[in-house]
């Protein structure tokens, strides 16, 4: 397991790696962002990482998800993570939540109190409410806004949300905690690049209809990089955040 964490004791040294190793970081959504920031972490040698993802892999997905093959369509993703944080590091504490994440679900969802909440669901209102009950909680937290339609990685940022603009989604994001009477002072990961007219962008194909909790999702074209950076952003963030001097 040494040998596996070297180039990071060498990068942060010893007692940062030490507080990787003792972290503890919930990471909801599995996809095409949450994917990559769960390989980062892993790789970085958090000690206990909990996957939460209640849905399965799907041809669509291919062009963009981390767990998304031709050998794993129709596998539930959390499983699928938790089969590749151990074997990356064996020494993980690993744990799979097959669950949505809504009011019935939080307090499975957040047990235990995690070091580090992400969000990268990509649903508005599991997004807002999941967003809205770890500030609740007092729960360090950094959310994932849209990296869809996007094509410039030197847009991407790392931010409070009250400060992002051009994304729609953090606009739509920051309305509904307002409503809940929620701050804004959390950390995110958006991208400054416009998005131009989304409704000519948005679609519903036969691979993606799909109905999930009772709603219609539609499909945004996104790129296998940019939704990737966005993960990798946040897992970079996650680390600085968690390596931190105490």
């Amino acid at each position: 397991m040494e040998d596996r964490l070297a180039r990071i004791r060498l990068m942060l040294g010893e007692e940062k790696l030490e507080q990787l190793k003792n972290s503890f970081v919930t990471i909801v959504g599995l996809g095409a962002v949450g994917s990559y920031a769960v390989e980062g972490l892993a790789r970085s040698g958090v000690g206990r990482i909990r996957l939460v993802d209640f849905d399965v892999v799907r041809a669509s997905n291919i062009n963009r998800q981390l767990y998304a093959l031709g050998s794993t369509i129709g596998r539930n993703k959390a499983e699928l993570a938790y089969e590749r944080v151990l074997d990356i590091n064996p020494h993980c504490r690993a744990e799979k939540m097959n669950l949505f994440a809504n009011t019935d679900t939080f307090d499975t969802i957040l047990e235990g109190n995690p070091d580090l909440v992400i969000d990268a669901i990509d649903s508005l209102g599991p997004k807002a409410g999941l967003i809205a009950e770890v500030i609740k909680r007092g729960l360090p937290l950094i959310a994932s806004m849209g990296a869809a339609l996007r094509t410039d990685p030197g847009a991407v940022r790392v931010g409070p949300i009250k400060n992002v603009i051009g994304c729609p989604l953090a606009a739509k994001v920051r309305n509904l905690l307002r409503k809940s009477g929620t701050h804004l002072d959390f950390t995110c990961v958006y991208s400054l690049e416009p998005v131009g007219e989304l409704k000519k962008k948005r679609q519903v194909d036969p691979e993606t209809e799909h109905f999930e909790q009772g709603r219609r999702r539609a499909a945004l074209g996104s790129l296998p990089t940019l939704t990737g950076i966005f993960g990798l952003t946040i897992a970079n963030a996650a680390i600085q955040q968690l390596s931190a001097e105490k």
